[in-house]
């Protein structure tokens, strides 16, 4: 691989380094700046590789994506898109069975897979702030029929499982799933396994934490000490699957874990100098592209670059974060039912592009574990 030095920059439809006028210098970029440069993966072909590698490694990258077409898949009979600059997106985190996803996930190495962690995404008018709604993967609902990508059928059902839309029918029966609950239609779809997440978090170096109680969990074999920790990939794959290790045991406080380990994630990325490292910037890229499956329309990364170009002013001091309204289930205190009137209040805010009013969540069920990760 070449020398890590910084080639010149040249400008479209030259072939010599583009020299500065006289005059006043350019403001240097802010951190903002750099963080979305960083973001754009195609820079490292050309940081990596220069101007006649940058092909190669596009297509490189542009070949380690998969993506489904859930459009096809879910034909018209969805909710109508609403056309006020905002986007919705679901995006799930699945614990395969099949290959490396086997030791990280336990279980028999059956190819079979489940929708671990749910989230749906809403991106307000503006793309400045955004609100994050986990499902609980335990909740009991009622599955609507759907078709998957290769066309079976996969009749209705009553209080099933949430995750049990993906193992039933793929990403196509969870995003169905998900548009029947919420009567919001999905406009993208973006999954990472296990394996991958691991592996983006081991090239990022790790991600800062702060822990403000013991967390112990042999099952996702997770041992912290309260204070600060800077988490590699195995540790953080712990963390935001552990269940027994904090709160009262149950989904939901997995959840709080997850919401508050995102934040953190999401302000690491934003300083992480990846600009004076082109191999892990690169290194970034190819585990980035290996790791997620995307619906067809973000399938291509240029179509990515586009799509995490319009998110690039979001921090986590603008995103709310907050789990879908849900009440432990009487008759199974391992399940979760919807609260349905707090949870309309919850689709209507997103729905009319409105921030979710704190009225939706209040008495609701949350896990007992909000404050141990910050």
């Amino acid at each position: 691989m070449a020398a890590e030095s910084t080639p010149a920059i040249t400008e479209p439809g030259t072939t010599g380094p583009r020299r500065r006028g006289k005059g006043r210098r350019r403001k240097a970029p802010g951190a903002g700046r750099r963080a979305v440069r960083a973001g754009v993966w195609t820079a490292a072909g050309v940081v990596v590789l220069g101007g006649a590698g940058a092909g190669f490694v596009y297509f490189k990258l542009n070949g380690n994506l998969h993506s489904v077409d859930i459009n096809q898949a879910l034909g018209t009979d969805r909710p109508t898109k609403i056309d006020n600059g905002s986007e919705n997106i679901l995006v799930l985190g699945s614990d395969t069975r099949s290959g490396k996803n086997k030791k990280l996930g336990g279980g028999a190495d059956d190819g079979s897979a489940r929708s671990d962690t749910a989230m749906i995404v809403h991106v307000y008018q503006g793309h400045k702030k955004a609100s994050v709604v986990s499902v609980p993967r335990d909740t009991l609902v009622d599955r609507p029929q759907c078709t998957d990508t290769k066309g079976t059928v996969h009749p209705a059902a009553s209080g099933v499982m949430f995750n049990e839309a993906y193992s039933t029918g793929g990403a196509a029966c969870a995003v169905k799933t998900v548009e029947s609950i919420t009567g919001i239609r999905m406009d993208h779809y973006l999954e990472v396994d296990f394996e991958g997440f691991q592996r983006l978090i081991d090239d990022l170096g790790g991600v800062h934490v702060t822990t403000t109680r013991d967390i112990r969990d042999p099952q996702s074999h997770l041992d912290l000490k309260a204070g600060p920790h800077t988490l590699d990939g195995e540790q953080a794959l712990g963390l935001v699957r552990t269940r027994h290790g904090v709160g009262d045991g149950s989904d939901l406080g997995r959840i709080q874990l997850q919401q508050a380990f995102i934040k953190a994630l999401i302000d690491q990325v934003k300083h992480v100098g990846v600009l004076s490292d082109p191999k892990k910037l690169y290194n970034l890229a190819d585990t980035a592209t290996k790791s997620v499956t995307t619906d067809s329309d973000l399938g291509s990364v240029n179509s990515l670059i586009d799509f995490a170009g319009g998110l690039k002013g979001i921090s986590s001091s603008h995103m709310k974060m907050v789990t879908m309204p849900v009440r432990y289930d009487p008759a199974n205190p391992n399940r979760v039912l919807p609260e349905k009137a707090k949870a309309q209040l919850v689709w209507d805010a997103l729905k009319n592009d409105e921030p979710i009013p704190g009225t939706a969540t209040e008495g609701t069920a949350t896990g007992e574990a909000k404050g141990v990760v910050s």
